[in-house]
């Protein structure tokens, strides 16, 4: 069985615990352990020595803030040199990375918060030289989030900003959406939950037929329509510059 460590139980950390630890074993660090001791029901092993993470993983995400990351690194590098790194911090770039641990075997992967319910995206870049195993492997661990994608690392802080930050856009956007029910007399619980299984079907619905956004938009308009009219405020809105 694959050993897995997690480097920093945050929010993100310990989500990804709760999810690996169903197939691997699992072992994290976190300097306040008492926040995430129901993990240890879960048979996740935990400690606030981020050096034992490292000792005991065959694979190690490092998941501190990204002004943490470099620092964190550096000081068990010498005991991750030869395992697969693979960092979920926004920004630190491959080449950092490396030298931190003195090593080539590194990933910089970008999750959102969607793992908690496992329909989280993932972009991730690897070193060139990392081999097809660890390629696979990667991959492997990435799809018990949701969706991994590879891509190439100068598109790396874009992807941060689109699917990294995106649950905050999208989760706004039913906000509105409800609050527009709110104002002509829908229900409270209606309102959000009917804004948010229209986001939800209309992407299931872009992601299962391969219809382009467009001709979706276009199946539900109808001249002198409804949606028509809501069309025309959201584009006085700006919200595609925006």
């Amino acid at each position: 069985m694959v050993r897995v460590g997690i480097i920093g139980a945050g929010e993100l950390g310990s989500t990804m615990a709760r999810t690996l630890a169903e197939k691997y074993s699992v072992t994290v660090s976190r300097r306040e352990i008492e926040k995430v001791r129901d993990l240890k029901e879960r048979g996740v092993i935990l400690t606030t020595d981020n050096r034992e993470v490292a000792q005991r993983s065959d694979v190690v995400f490092v998941a501190v803030k990204p002004s943490k990351v470099i620092e964190v690194l550096r000081k068990v590098g010498d005991v991750l040199r030869g395992k697969l790194l693979i960092s979920v911090a926004a920004a630190i770039p491959l080449r950092r990375l490396k030298e931190a641990i003195g090593g080539e075997r590194v990933v910089r992967a970008m999750p959102n918060i969607a793992v908690m319910v496992r329909a989280g995206f993932t972009a991730y870049t690897a070193s060139d030289n990392l081999a097809e195993e660890d390629i696979k492997l990667t991959e492997q661990l990435l799809s018990e989030f949701g969706i991994c994608m590879r891509v190439e690392e100068e598109l790396m802080d874009a992807v941060t900003a689109l699917s990294g930050s995106g649950p905050a856009y999208v989760a706004t956007l039913i906000e509105a959406m409800a609050y527009a029910g709110l104002k002509v007399g829908l229900p409270r619980e209606f309102a959000y939950k009917s804004s948010a299984y229209t986001v939800f079907g209309s992407a299931k619905l872009y992601l299962e037929t391969g219809l382009h956004p467009a001709v979706i938009k276009e199946m539900v308009l109808t001249p002198a329509g409804t949606t028509i009219e809501g069309i025309f405020h959201l584009e006085e809105s700006g919200i595609r510059t925006a």
